[in-house]
């Protein structure tokens, strides 16, 4: 993968709305040159990963890393690199759990899921790949440091596992039709969701200097109650919008009798749980100054998102 050809961009350079196409038309650009060309066989796996890693989005993940990385004065080819691979973990999870034996989900970000739009045997090889493809990423870029190296490959891959993602969409399956408590609720999205977002910020920091020991307990603070705050938002989403605005089914969470925070306190509570959980997003930030103004920015747009 080429070494992006940018200039890093700093919280005084652009607006935010600016910043954020700006990063997120760098990551779409270097996924494309990372993804395997759809001509080289086995073609069709390849045109089926090039079709779940390049299917837009709103890339919130790589954002934050970029953002984080703003903290450290991390260089925009690692931020490139780690954005990089979060996303394709991203993506292999999303694949993964729209298949049938999942969630059985026929639309994803507007379009068909991978496994409607080929097969399952292929959607599920396609996430394996892309998975796959996310670690040769991370292992094979120089981040001056070997030993830093492998913290990065070993936080990414806890936050894919069942100690990660994977497990909490175990539990996600396990609840469908049964009521859970807010600290099982909270158990669960921390692994599903929040473990990613986590990964993305403590990952986007590590491509720079080191922070102090109290930085990375607050950088690590913020990134949980962010990742908590963007489930938070996308269970409001999922009852408020509609199929169109989401690029996904809507209200298939509450049709499947699934667990979320609506279903568990109403949808104003919920609404004020996320104003709560914004405030402590932020409260974490404040060790930083004005180098955090972008993951500040950010937070407010996880919060105030509409899709």
């Amino acid at each position: 993968m080429s070494a992006a050809k940018v200039v890093s961009v700093t919280p005084a350079d652009l607006a935010f709305p600016d910043w954020m196409h700006t990063v997120q038309s760098q990551v779409e650009a270097a996924l494309a040159r990372c993804l395997p060309p759809g001509e080289a066989l086995p073609g069709r796996l390849h045109q089926a990963m090039r079709y779940a890693g390049l299917n837009g989005g709103k890339r919130v993940r790589p954002l934050l890393a970029f953002a984080a990385g703003e903290l450290t004065a991390a260089t925009p080819q690692r931020l490139e690199i780690v954005a990089c691979a979060i996303e394709l973990i991203h993506s292999y999870s999303l694949v993964h759990d729209d298949l049938p034996s999942m969630d059985n989900d026929v639309l994803r970000r507007g379009r068909p899921t991978c496994h409607v739009e080929f097969d399952e045997a292929t959607a599920l090889l396609v996430g394996d790949s892309l998975q796959s493809l996310a670690f040769e990423l991370l292992a094979r870029e120089d981040f001056g440091d070997p030993r830093r190296q492998l913290e990065m490959l070993r936080l990414l891959a806890r936050a894919s596992g069942s100690l990660g993602m994977a497990g909490g969409q175990a539990i996600d399956l396990e609840a469908v039709g049964r009521s859970l408590e807010q600290p099982e609720l909270e158990l669960m999205h921390a692994l599903k969701t929040g473990a990613l977002i986590r990964a993305a910020a403590l990952l986007g920091a590590l491509c720079g200097s080191a922070l102090s020991a109290s930085e990375s307990t607050s950088l690590d603070r913020f990134a949980k109650r962010a990742g908590l705050l963007f489930q938070v938002v996308d269970d409001i989403l999922d009852c408020t919008a509609n199929t169109a605005t989401l690029g996904k089914t809507a209200g298939k969470d509450a049709a499947a009798e699934k667990p979320t925070y609506v279903s568990l306190m109403g949808l104003e509570r919920a609404r004020e749980f996320a104003a709560d959980l914004r405030s402590q997003a932020l409260a974490a930030l404040t060790v930083f100054g004005g180098r955090g103004q972008r993951l500040l920015e950010l937070t407010d747009f996880i919060t105030e998102r509409k899709f």
